[in-house]
């Protein structure tokens, strides 16, 4: 199945083209002249073996890498190299594969740091708690309510981060994502390690954070099962060149992705 989760949902321009992207680290070449784009709301896999290739082109999306070769064209501006600051203040946030929260702080302050590029005011004033900072804290914390409730983990939002189940953990690693407002947001591997419950859960936030919040994005996911299920397009890398792209029919039906991946998975 081909996800029409919502009918009604607008697939838009182009909102990322990555074009002609060359990554090598010493001699070795991570990625070889890799172009794709993505579209505004639509939910585009990426896939492929591992050391194919796939994690490393997220870090040039959001300028943890600096390609050699090629540009990133994101909201109608173009880039030799992304900065990760920059990437973050124009809307582009990720997850990862491993965990990266504070696992001694509760759900809500984790969740309330993804919220600190939108913040105006300064430390100082954070630390005062005053005037116009009270009332940006407090609309803050609104959003971060949202979230929360969004993601149905009302009953541990004061939690340490650290004693939660790990499914847990990740939904509260897409919520401190969700909190910066992403317009385009990168999940590397958001199902990695999870039982077919928590996979199914995660699939449904996915789906929903797509649909209510109009969110464009982008993941990496080794369950073929859901790639197929959720992706409008899958882009298929095999050992730093891409070998597929297109619908998931398509990918599923083309020769070299069979050789390369489905082959070994099935």
């Amino acid at each position: 199945m081909t996800h029409d989760h919502n009918p009604g949902r607008r697939i838009g321009e182009t909102l990322l083209a990555v074009e002609n992207i060359s990554l090598a680290f010493g001699g070795v070449r991570a990625l070889t002249d890799i172009s794709f784009d993505v579209r505004e709301h639509e939910i585009r896999a990426i896939i492929g073996p591992n050391g194919a290739g796939k994690s490393s082109m997220l870090n040039c999306v959001n300028g943890v890498y600096r390609p050699q070769q090629g540009t990133i064209r994101f909201a109608g501006q173009t880039f030799r190299h992304m900065h990760p600051h920059k990437a973050a203040l124009m809307g582009i946030a990720r997850t990862f594969q491993n965990i990266a929260l504070f696992r001694g702080m509760s759900v809500l302050d984790n969740i309330m740091t993804g919220r600190n590029l939108k913040m105006r005011c300064g430390l100082f004033l954070q630390a005062l708690y005053v005037g116009p900072n009270r009332r940006e804290e407090l609309a803050h914390r609104e959003k971060v309510e949202h979230i929360i409730d969004f993601l149905q983990i009302e009953s541990v939002r004061k939690t340490p981060v650290g004693r939660l189940p790990y499914g847990i953990q990740k939904r509260v690693e897409l919520g401190r994502a969700l909190a910066a407002e992403p317009r385009l947001l990168l999940l590397d591997e958001p199902m990695a390690g999870m039982n077919i419950e928590e996979k199914q859960d995660m699939c449904r936030f996915i789906l929903d954070v797509n649909d209510e919040f109009g969110t464009t994005i982008v993941l990496i996911e080794h369950d073929m099962g859901v790639v197929m299920d959720i992706s409008d397009r899958v882009v298929v890398l095999d050992y730093g060149r891409k070998i597929g792209d297109g619908s998931p029919d398509e990918v599923r039906a083309n020769q070299d992705v069979i050789d390369a991946y489905l082959g070994v998975a099935h």
